[in-house]
C-alpha cells in the first residue's frame, strides 16, 4: 500500500471588507503605496479584483533586491485562482525612484498577460511606482 500525502489549500483573509472599485491607475496607486511605497527593495503585489473591479485582496507576489525581482506566472496566479479573482492588476516599485519600465518589466508583463488570457483571469494593468510618480503600462501603450 502506498501512502500518498493529502494536500489541503485554503485562503485566509487577514482583515477588511471589499475595498474601492478600480476604474483608473490613480485608484490603485494610493492602495499600492500603502503596501510597498517606501520599500528599499523591489516588491511586487497583485490586486485581486472581483467581477465589478472591486479590490478583493492584495497578494505579495515577490520581494526582490535593490533592482530586480524574480516573477513567475504561477506565483502571480496562485492567489488569484484561490481567491476567485475575476481580474488582477500588478504593481511593483522601483527603489531608484524612476518609474520607467525596464525591458524585463515589459517581458514579465507580456508573460503574465498571456498566462492570464489562457486561464481566464485577465491582467488589466501593470503599474510601476517611483518617487512621487507612477507609470501605467496600459496607459503608456504597452498593451498590444
Amino acid at each position: 500500500m502506498y501512502e500518498i500525502p493529502i494536500v489541503r489549500l485554503e485562503i485566509v483573509r487577514d482583515s477588511g471588507e471589499r475595498m474601492l472599485q478600480v476604474s483608473c491607475p490613480e485608484d490603485v496607486v494610493g492602495v499600492a503605496r500603502s503596501y510597498i511605497g517606501n520599500e528599499d527593495r523591489e516588491h511586487m503585489i497583485a490586486l485581486l479584483l472581483d467581477t465589478k473591479n472591486k479590490i478583493n485582496g492584495v497578494h505579495t507576489v515577490s520581494i526582490g533586491t535593490l533592482n530586480s525581482s524574480i516573477i513567475h506566472p504561477r506565483e502571480v496566479f496562485k492567489a488569484a485562482i484561490m481567491g476567485n479573482a475575476a481580474a488582477l492588476i500588478l504593481i511593483h516599485n522601483h527603489p531608484s525612484g524612476d518609474p520607467n519600465p525596464s525591458q524585463e518589466d515589459l517581458e514579465v508583463t507580456r508573460r503574465i498577460r498571456e498566462a492570464g488570457e489562457l486561464i481566464g483571469i485577465p491582467l488589466l494593468d501593470h503599474i510601476i511606482l517611483g518617487d512621487g510618480s507612477h507609470v501605467s503600462l496600459k496607459e503608456r501603450g504597452e498593451w498590444e
